[in-house]
């Protein structure tokens, strides 16, 4: 990964404004944003991510049609100011997700497809990036044509997400479909990366984001002379959580953050 390129996810839209994160990149969800009526000004660069594993987890499909999702998009790049890119309405492919959506991996990957062209057509200014989604290798090599037969050059997009993967990064799966996919050229965005994904395939990546940090503090003592009895939501212990991650990657892993 380049230097910078490590988004923290936060599900605390105020760090957005903290100078603290000023050279931290944020990655925070719409679903953290949207029901805000005044939204924090950005002290440095973030992403925002759709939240669409929770969304069809919830209700088995987008509540959100792309003409909303858009205006959504605009109101947060205006207001908030440093975003560096927006996902999409993709669809996650995870067994658990088609069993509530009740379709298959190929229609969520014309879906994916389709939401991405929408969104571009709606709003050709906004940052939407394109996102692969599957379960086999063979599946994501499919939706690269996808795109492709769509007239999306994905070589040629500084960044495309690699959905579905965030929970089976310990395993060899996961790092070979990231690696599959880099060798195509493509500047691959890990969703939701933990310690083990970035070491098995960190250096396949141009950027990450994670939330793990405060997963851990959940299962961990409070920080010294932290009165809360936990540090869930604290920025103290994500950015030292941070600092962890890079202090304990490899050097050629580690020169890239």
């Amino acid at each position: 990964m380049r230097a910078g390129s490590f988004f923290l996810g936060t599900h605390m839209p105020g760090w957005l404004a903290d100078p603290r994160f000023a050279e931290v990149p944020l990655f925070v969800s719409r679903r953290r944003l949207v029901k805000r009526r005044t939204l924090p000004r950005a002290k440095g660069r973030w992403a925002c991510d759709s939240g669409g594993f929770m969304e069809l987890s919830l209700f088995g499909g987008w509540t959100v049609g792309p003409r909303q999702y858009a205006g959504e998009i605009r109101r947060f790049r205006d207001e908030i100011g440093g975003m560096a890119w927006a996902a999409p309405n993709d669809w996650m492919c995870e067994p658990g997700i088609l069993r509530s959506t009740g379709l298959d991996v190929v229609e969520h990957q014309r879906r994916t497809v389709a939401n991405l062209l929408e969104l571009r057509s709606i709003a050709p200014d906004l940052p939407f990036v394109p996102v692969l989604q599957g379960w086999q290798v063979d599946d994501y090599l499919r939706c690269v044509d996808a795109y492709d037969r769509a007239g999306v050059n994905l070589r040629k997009e500084p960044v495309v997400g690699v959905g579905t993967v965030c929970r089976r990064q310990n395993t060899t799966e996961g790092a070979r479909i990231v690696r599959k996919l880099a060798g195509l050229g493509l500047k691959l965005h890990g969703f939701g990366f933990k310690v083990t994904g970035l070491r098995a395939c960190g250096d396949a990546l141009v950027s990450a984001d994670s939330l793990a940090w405060s997963f851990r503090a959940r299962r961990s003592d409070p920080l010294p002379g932290h009165s809360h009895k936990s540090c869930a939501n604290c920025p103290d212990f994500a950015l030292a959580w941070r600092g962890e991650i890079e202090a304990g990657l490899v050097p050629r892993q580690l020169a890239l953050f």
